[in-house]
């Protein structure tokens, strides 16, 4: 991997050259045409990270689940598509804010999943928010082990940027002095040990199995942190290690999970698998299942392989 130079400076008289490796670099090494569908995301994504301050209003619309959408899931979810369309590689984008296929090119050789602002009701007491993008080829109706990318975005303290095409998960971050997305961790990979567990819904509605394997975790000492993005709870099991968890509720509720298969579970599994992680719907690996609808709500565990293991043990009685 060829390295760019981008600052040096002095210390004690020395001169010291910090040598670092930006994302345009880094995407050498893949695919010509994925690798700037990749760019576009992280060009766009500093787009939307300087407007968050001045979008935190309620659009009062509804997205096809019926949930209110903010101003920034509606604006958010427009300027990827258009910024798709302008790249001319993107045949169609299937967007959790749309009930239709966005369709912008017929000779696109990519089929784009986007939750183009994952975390939303975030946004009032201005906590973490996201984007989560899957990336196909010749269809979306096909099992989440065939995406030839996944990525997220972080809108944190720092802008972050999360891939994976197949080869290893590698993360940047944003430096505004530089303007580039410069690369913080290659290849990386889950903790050996899990420190974190981060459980959706409410606890009164888990079903019994989970609900003992989720006091047995806490019990032995792992931390309970949840934040309402899921793209943020899952960077911190990268980080630190663990299991997240939105399981089948009861019936009345998401009884087949309430995750989206497409736009959340299938890329955000591809990841943490690719991180030496595991992923479950509660008997077998997300990127297993083949998809029957666009809107597939689906449960997810992910994080550290053997607690995937164990949570499959436990979900079996």
């Amino acid at each position: 991997m060829k390295n760019k130079l981008i600052y040096d400076s002095d210390v004690i008289g020395m001169t010291v050259i910090m040598v670092s490796v930006i994302l345009k670099e880094h995407l050498k090494a893949i695919d010509t045409e994925l690798a700037s569908l990749i760019l576009t995301i992280s060009k766009t994504a500093v787009g939307i990270k300087e407007r968050l301050p001045y979008m935190r209003g309620i659009a009062e619309t509804q997205n096809i689940y019926g949930e209110l959408q903010s101003a920034l899931d509606l604006w958010t979810d427009q300027l990827f598509i258009e910024e798709f369309r302008k790249l001319g590689l993107v045949n169609k984008v299937a967007s959790e804010e749309q009930k239709n296929l966005a369709r912008l090119n017929d000779n696109g050789r990519f089929f784009v999943t986007s939750d183009p602002f994952d975390g939303s009701s975030n946004l009032p007491s201005n906590n973490l928010v996201a984007t989560i993008v899957g990336v196909y080829e010749k269809d979306f109706y096909t099992e989440g082990r065939n995406q030839v990318a996944a990525l997220y975005v972080l809108y944190g303290p720092v802008l972050s940027l999360v891939y994976t095409v197949g080869e290893g998960v590698h993360e940047f971050l944003y430096k505004p002095s530089k303007k580039e997305f410069i690369l913080e961790n290659e290849n990386k990979r889950l903790p050996e040990k899990g420190k974190l567990c981060g459980f959706g819904g409410s606890r009164k509605d888990w079903l019994p199995p989970f609900r003992k394997f989720a006091e047995e975790l806490e019990e032995e000492g792992l931390k309970v942190r949840y934040s309402g993005a899921f793209a943020a709870d899952i960077n911190q099991i990268l980080h630190y290690g663990g299991i997240f968890a939105y399981p089948a509720l009861k019936e009345k509720l998401y009884g087949k999970g309430k995750l989206r298969l497409l736009f959340e579970a299938n890329p955000i599994s591809f990841v943490m698998e690719q991180a030496g992680g595991a992923s479950s719907n509660g008997k077998r690996s997300i990127l297993e299942v083949k998809p029957t609808s666009l809107d597939q709500r689906i449960p997810i565990y992910v994080g550290n392989e053997n607690l995937i293991k164990r949570l499959e043990r436990a979900l079996k009685g």
